[in-house]
């Protein structure tokens, strides 16, 4: 692969890197992003969630935890039967950042599992990544934008019948105004991405790719990453796509989050460090790109030690402490959060008398 920042075009791929191989590998059947229910984004399998979560949710959560202003909150899906509760056993990139921004937020989604509102940008999040999955269906010299519009109204339809609750969104909508504008949204960032990528050149080794690895002594890590792009020298490529703005540089850290955090995964099953980790912003129509080292994956493995420390201190403890931010006003559970006079519902598991020196609530320790 190319060094220059600018690159956005990979060879044809060599052997695909099959996480498989590995033995603490496990692998899906890649998912359209229209059957990873929200909750990234779609885009990653999360503790608390059915299946996966909405195609930006990972990366909005990341960039909260930093404490950049974010479109939209990610909106996991309810499920349809109650599970019982149970103690978090895995990690992922959003759910990382709901306990960075939040760690009662993160009680909500993983451990009491409310259910919330789905969202037009999330929603639409879901659908952009279906698209560009499904593109890749297509010959290489058929991969147009024309095309990719098109299948916008199809992945719609498949996303409704998949997700009923989505019919909320649009209800109040009888002359379907406001769907079309949205659809057109939809379209309109789709189209953007051919000024960015050009996919008559790309030949993805994987879409929509499940992953995850366990830690010695620490979580599992778990999550989908949009698309992987393999060098014929064997280099790898980690891309992810975002509808949003691409964040202003201060916040360029926690936007890089789930890509690092994706990175440790893959290294860890295949002794790889990717060779490049690239975000696609189609809401500004920007490339980032930032080349890993292996110092910076023991590094992020560091941290999310002792973040776990932190979660499974909380779970034993019960006390999970709300950390207002201008982010509370997106959220859907100020009816249950005791800062806006709401009490949380019973904590549903057994809890222990908090031990001193425990690790602070939300923070990731030093590196």
């Amino acid at each position: 692969m190319a060094a220059s920042a600018a690159a956005t075009e990979a060879p044809a791929p060599a052997a695909v890197p099959n996480p498989s191989s590995a033995p603490d590998a496990t692998v899906a059947p890649s998912p359209s992003a229209t059957e990873a229910t929200t909750g990234t984004g779609t885009g990653e399998a999360a503790e608390g969630t059915e299946t996966g979560e909405t195609a930006d949710s990972a990366g909005s959560a990341a960039t909260a935890a930093a404490g950049a202003p974010t479109e939209a909150t990610p909106v996991p899906t309810a499920p349809s039967v109650p599970r019982p509760a149970a103690a978090p056993t895995s990690l992922s990139p959003s759910r990382a950042g709901d306990f960075m921004q939040c760690p009662l937020l993160y009680r909500f989604r993983v451990i009491d599992r409310l259910p919330e509102k789905p969202s037009e940008a999330a929603t639409r999040g879901t659908l952009v990544h279906a698209v560009l999955e499904r593109l890749f269906d297509a010959p290489a010299g058929e991969r147009t934008a024309p095309r990719a519009r098109a299948l916008v109204p199809g992945q719609w339809d498949r996303l409704r019948e998949s997700r009923p609750e989505l019919a909320e969104l649009f209800a109040d909508d009888p002359d379907g105004q406001r769907l079309a504008r949205w659809l057109g949204e939809a379209e309109r960032l789709v189209e953007r991405w051919f000024t960015l990528e050009d996919p008559t050149h790309l030949e993805p080794a994987e879409r929509e790719l499940f992953v995850e690895a366990e830690l010695e002594s620490g979580p599992r890590l778990r999550g989908i990453i949009d698309r992987v792009d393999v060098a014929p020298t064997g280099e790898v490529r980690i891309v992810d796509y975002k509808t949003g703005k691409a964040p202003r540089p201060e916040y360029a850290e926690g936007a890089l989050f789930q890509m690092k955090f994706y990175a440790l995964v893959v290294w860890r099953l295949k002794g790889v460090v990717p060779r490049r980790l690239q975000l696609v912003y189609l809401g500004s129509g920007e490339v980032r790109t930032y080349d890993p080292v292996l110092a910076d994956l023991e590094r992020v493995e560091r941290r999310l030690r002792a973040l776990w420390d932190a979660i499974c201190e909380a779970t034993e403890s019960g006390e999970w402490r709300p950390r207002p931010t201008k982010l509370c006003g997106w959220c859907d559970h100020q009816a249950h959060c005791p800062e806006f006079g709401g009490t949380p519902p019973p904590y549903p598991l057994p809890v222990r008398a908090r031990e001193s020196g425990g690790v602070p609530q939300g923070r990731m320790g030093a590196d």
